[in-house]
């Protein structure tokens, strides 16, 4: 139960969000030039229904659990950053603002030579800022991912509430491609029949992406 309520409870804090990003959006005005072209390609903003599909391989590095106490462990039981990637789907609601989904997964080796695998997938949204240095274009989407994460280790499987928030860099270089840099920060809770034994995983991700818009 608690985990249903936890993830009802990020879903509609999610909607209200975005439901408050497009009322504070202004509208577009099509006769008006856009202020902001570079290279006589891009507007200053995404028009409403663009979509992009990207391809992000990166690395997960290990942080620290907590519990209701705070920091459970300066460590984890995993020995290395772990390698992995994802693929996202992204649709602008407004010129700003954008929601998809993503799935992906990533393998870590542990302390005991063995392997941890977690395969995080959900819905995500978020707002993009965009700025031009001359006729160069940098977009930054700013994201939280809400959904669930499947745990594998050894015999033992475990799923799981997932939230990633994170933060992205791309350069738009050309009409159809941006390619960024993104960090992300898991979080991933392990909830069970017993509280005191509840814990929270943090993670911290580094990635690249290859996004192409259409």
């Amino acid at each position: 139960m608690r985990k249903a309520l936890a993830f009802l409870w990020c879903l509609l804090f999610f909607s209200g969000l975005i439901v408050f990003a497009q009322e504070g959006e202004p509208e577009e005005n099509p006769d008006e030039a856009p202020s902001d072209e570079y290279e006589g390609m891009l507007p200053s903003l995404y028009s409403t229904g663009e979509q992009t599909f990207s391809f992000t391989p990166g690395a997960v590095f290990p942080l620290f659990y907590t519990n209701e106490q705070g920091i459970a462990s300066d460590g984890t039981h995993i020995k290395v950053a772990g390698g992995g990637g994802y693929l996202a789907y992204t649709y602008f609601l407004t010129p700003r603002v954008f929601m998809g989904g993503e799935a992906g997964g990533v393998a870590m080796g542990t302390i005991g030579e063995n392997m941890l695998y977690i395969v995080p997938f959900g819905v995500r949204a978020g707002y993009q800022f965009t700025f031009s240095i001359k006729n160069l274009r940098f977009e930054i989407p700013v994201s939280l991912m809400a959904g669930g994460a499947t745990q594998k280790y050894l015999e033992t499987d475990y799923f799981g509430l997932f939230l990633k928030p994170t933060v992205s860099t791309f350069f738009r270089l050309n009409p159809d491609w941006s390619f960024g840099l993104n960090v992300g920060w898991w979080i991933i809770p392990e909830w069970t029949s017993e509280p005191r034994k509840d814990m929270i995983g943090h993670f911290l991700e580094v990635s690249l992406s290859a996004r192409f818009h259409f």
